[in-house]
């Protein structure tokens, strides 16, 4: 399992049109805070969608990086897993501070 996941972080970027689906994402997630927020209603929505504001985004940062950029890219991977991980830990640790 390690050899196979290491694989895949570390892998080359994939290049232009996956990074256009992940920055997308990250727009369409900074777009619903930015509503939320203007509405007044940014309580209910914040804790969440800033974990996937910056999990999706650091993704396609990784994966607009040029082909020779492997560890890179593998890092930021896995720092958007990670952030992504924290937000699932803090769901069922404190399921009060996502849910309101």
């Amino acid at each position: 399992m390690v050899p196979y996941v290491s694989e895949v972080l570390f892998n080359e970027p994939q290049g232009r049109p996956v990074s256009l689906v992940q920055f997308g994402a990250s727009v369409c997630y900074l777009c619903l805070f930015v509503y939320t927020w203007s509405v007044g209603e940014a309580e209910a929505v914040v804790p969440w969608v800033l974990f996937f504001i910056v999990g999706t985004a650091l993704s396609g940062i990784a994966e607009s990086l040029p082909k020779t950029r492997r560890q890179a890219a593998g890092l930021l991977r896995l720092t958007a897993v990670l952030v992504l991980a924290c937000f699932l830990a803090i769901l069922f640790l404190a399921p009060e501070y996502v849910i309101g």
